[in-house]
């Protein structure tokens, strides 16, 4: 894992040690699986967590949405977090954890909690929600937070989720900030601030797609990769498209590009993770498709479509690399 985590005399990060961060290629947000009794299925997880990454996956993000970190409690976030920086530290792969809260008092305790834990290479942190603080004020939330973080940061920016949208100029300022390493982009499109960011990004600092239907224009324009909940399901296929955009073959990358969009387009039918989950077990990966409330399974025609779209790109299931979980 390439990076550089000198810490300051406060705990955070000394200047520059964000800047070598491998936010590059595609990164899997893993789902929580749970057993049938409702807790956490850490067998099915670090499973998970080899399949991806046998597949071609750069790195793993665990506590992200797709994880359903805000339904889990404290040990239980800590047992994710053990289990996929276990395996994250025996495949010497990237392991971003997510953290981070409304408050910036908050989000610095819940940044303070990575240096107790395992190791981490990096902390994907959501703009602050709901507040709306205006652009200057999340600049000053994250430079706060990049001033105590022990590792570097990735800005979350999903404006249909926080109510808080930034221009170019304003994610511009945030990749300025020694201690930020990169943003995922989930704005919901391929818009005008996408196109801007991408043909002026301060140095060093990496935008990831975070709307899987979008990820193979964001790659064709400079994004160094993607956080993508479908690649769950088609690892090696994502893994391709970023490689094919990397080496210019634009005509295979624009066709697996289309196919993949629809892949995501059907694994986001319904709220995430539930369709990803249910896929999963469909597989045999996990031993449940259960989420937890508020969220519901997805439904038969859901999965059934998706299962559909992998058929029709030849993905192999890959639980078969390691063995499948019980029905």
């Amino acid at each position: 894992m390439a990076q550089d985590t000198t810490q300051n005399s406060t705990g955070g990060l000394a200047g520059g040690a964000a800047r070598t961060v491998a936010l590059q290629g595609i990164h899997v947000p893993l789902v929580t699986p749970f057993t049938r009794t409702g807790a956490i299925a850490a067998e099915a997880l670090e499973a998970l967590a080899h399949e991806v990454l046998d597949a071609g996956a750069t790195g793993i993000v665990a506590l992200g949405t797709t994880g359903e970190a805000a339904c889990l409690d404290e040990p239980e976030r800590g047992l994710v977090t053990g289990v996929c920086a276990r395996v994250c530290r025996e495949r010497g792969a990237m392991l971003t954890v997510g953290a981070g809260a409304v408050g910036t008092r908050a989000a610095e305790a819940s940044l303070a909690g990575l240096a107790r834990g395992p190791r981490a290479g990096a902390a994907l942190v959501t703009v602050p929600s709901f507040v709306r603080p205006s652009a200057a004020g999340v600049l000053a939330h994250f430079g706060r937070l990049a001033e105590v973080s022990p590792v570097p940061l990735v800005v979350y920016h999903i404006p249909h989720r926080t109510g808080q949208p930034l221009d170019a100029a304003a994610l511009r300022a945030l990749g300025s900030l020694p201690g930020v390493a990169g943003v995922k982009y989930s704005t919901g499109s391929v818009d005008q601030d996408a196109v801007e960011l991408l043909g002026d990004r301060p140095a060093g600092f990496h935008v990831l797609a975070g709307d899987d239907v979008f990820v193979s224009p964001m790659l064709a324009l400079g994004a160094s990769g993607g956080i993508l909940a479908s690649a769950h399901l088609a690892t090696e296929r994502f893994a391709e498209l970023a490689a094919a955009w990397r080496a210019g073959d634009t005509v295979r990358a624009r066709a697996l590009g289309h196919a993949l969009a629809g892949l995501s387009a059907a694994a986001f039918a319904e709220p995430n993770p539930a369709v990803v989950k249910g896929v999963l077990h469909a597989q045999g990966r996990i031993p449940t498709a259960d989420v937890r409330l508020p969220l519901l399974p997805a439904s038969q025609a859901a999965v059934t479509a998706v299962l559909e779209r992998l058929a029709a790109l030849g993905e192999p299931l890959c639980g078969q690399h390691r063995g499948q979980m019980g029905p």
